[in-house]
């Protein structure tokens, strides 16, 4: 299978995970391929999402190859006890909605403050937003990879080969139509578990409700 990436390799960023993980995902048909990661921090989006299937399949995957993915969450759910708890254990990062600078401002700063630090932070997102169609993906993903200056990483789903792969790395330019072409090119041939709830690969129209983006 051709990976992509803008990044020389050897990655310097390695990890252990589960055998058994590993084991439980060869019993369910599926490969994972996963040579690490080419930095400290990035955003990695998780293409397509068209079924409750994917969620455990992620998370079992997450535990093959031993890496620490967080997601942004509205904050006020951090706040409910015990729940809050088990989402910053399970890597959820609080943002808040009605904050000036936005959920992507405010997560390319915190990006930032990891690249100062030297620490590690991948944030992992389904630009979908939901399993059912939608006409496009939501740009958070893109506006926040592209102001914290972080590399994307592609995340193919395909359940017609039932592979999982973290391989292909891409460096936005800022020219969202090149970069979206290009990652369209990069997902030809990948399929969903059902194939007709994927979105195409371009970035929403700003015009589209975001209730029409989540599911009900």
């Amino acid at each position: 299978m051709p990976f992509e990436s803008d990044f020389p390799q050897p990655y310097a960023y390695q990890f252990k995970g589960s055998a058994l993980a590993r084991g439980l995902l060869r019993l369910l048909g599926w490969k994972v391929y996963f040579d690490g990661f080419p930095t400290l921090q990035g955003i990695a989006v998780v293409y397509p999402h068209t079924s409750n299937w994917d969620a455990p399949t992620m998370f079992l995957a997450k535990w093959a190859i031993g890496v620490q993915v967080m997601f942004w969450g509205k904050d006020t759910l951090f706040k409910v006890p015990l729940f809050g708890r088990w989402l910053r254990w399970i890597g959820g990062v609080p943002v808040q909605r009605t904050a000036a600078a936005g959920v992507v401002g405010q997560v390319a700063s915190l990006i930032k403050q990891h690249k100062q630090q030297k620490s590690y932070f991948w944030l992992g997102l389904a630009p979908e937003g939901t399993r059912k169609f939608i006409p496009g993906w939501r740009s958070g993903f893109y506006q926040t990879a592209v102001q914290a200056n972080v590399p994307l990483a592609l995340v193919k789903l395909d359940y017609g080969r039932r592979t999982i792969s973290i391989c292909d790395f891409v460096a936005l330019t800022g020219n969202e139509i090149a970069d979206m072409a290009r990652i369209a090119r990069i997902y030809e041939g990948v399929h969903g578990l059902v194939p007709v709830n994927a979105a195409p690969i371009k970035l929403l129209d700003p015009t589209v409700a975001r209730a029409d983006t989540v599911v009900h």
